[in-house]
């Protein structure tokens, strides 16, 4: 199920922007010298459970690199549109510098997470899925009740709100599924670390004044009402 959009208001996202326009640089970067140069980067820049098993303080920089870089088109695409889509929404609860601080945690949470649970794999983890994750766990927290526009296809295009907490909870539900199952191409575990790592900071992170939380028992109620 891939979002459309959502009810929240639209406010200015400086710092989303400027994530996405690193991630697009970064991947421009990669692609420039071809698939050849792509693939180096990956092995080069991408973070690796093993190695960061066996000489953790020399490979913690990877978990930056790597939150960086993409492996093709596709996936850098896949997760500008989460970030384009959920980012901003929870850029304006926190302030530019609190939402990249949460996104950059987020995505350290992530990197670790898929070590912990994959410690002998030597496949280089790269992408901004773990960062982002993270930023739909703190929309989770501050919005359960935003209603989110859904795209499903089956036979033909249907298109569906649904309230953002069934919405992601369905979503991180698949990241455990897929992860148990143990299916191969996506760190499933980085995208359950990261959303957890950002579901815990956004309460922290937000300033008392302006943090209400919303019971989740609310989202069933109201399930026409957006925030």
């Amino acid at each position: 199920m891939i979002p459309i959009g959502d009810s929240l208001p639209r406010p200015p996202a400086p710092a989303t922007q400027l994530l996405l326009l690193a991630n697009v640089l970064a991947f421009l970067w990669q692609a420039v010298g071809g698939p050849g140069h792509l693939a180096w980067s990956v092995q080069a820049l991408g973070f690796v459970p093993l190695a960061f098993h066996q000489a953790p303080l020399a490979e913690f920089p990877r978990v930056f690199t790597a939150m960086f870089l993409h492996g093709g088109v596709a996936h850098l695409l896949g997760n500008m549109w989460f970030l384009w889509i959920f980012g901003p929404p929870v850029e304006g609860r926190l302030g530019s510098g609190r939402y990249l601080l949460l996104y950059l945690a987020a995505g350290v949470g992530a990197a670790l997470t898929q070590a912990a649970v994959t410690p002998l794999s030597p496949i280089p983890m790269v992408g901004a899925s773990g960062a982002i994750s993270g930023v739909l766990g703190a929309y989770f927290v501050f919005f359960p009740g935003a209603q989110v526009l859904t795209f499903f296809w089956f036979v033909l295009p249907f298109f569906f709100w649904l309230p953002a907490a069934v919405y992601l909870g369905y979503w991180l539900l698949i990241q455990f599924v897929y992860g148990l199952a143990g299916l191969p191409g996506v760190a499933w575990w980085a995208h359950a670390g990261g959303f957890a790592v950002g579901a815990a900071l956004a309460p922290l992170l937000a300033e008392r004044r302006r943090y209400r939380a919303t019971p989740f028992w609310h989202t069933f109620v109201k399930l026409g009402e957006g925030r």
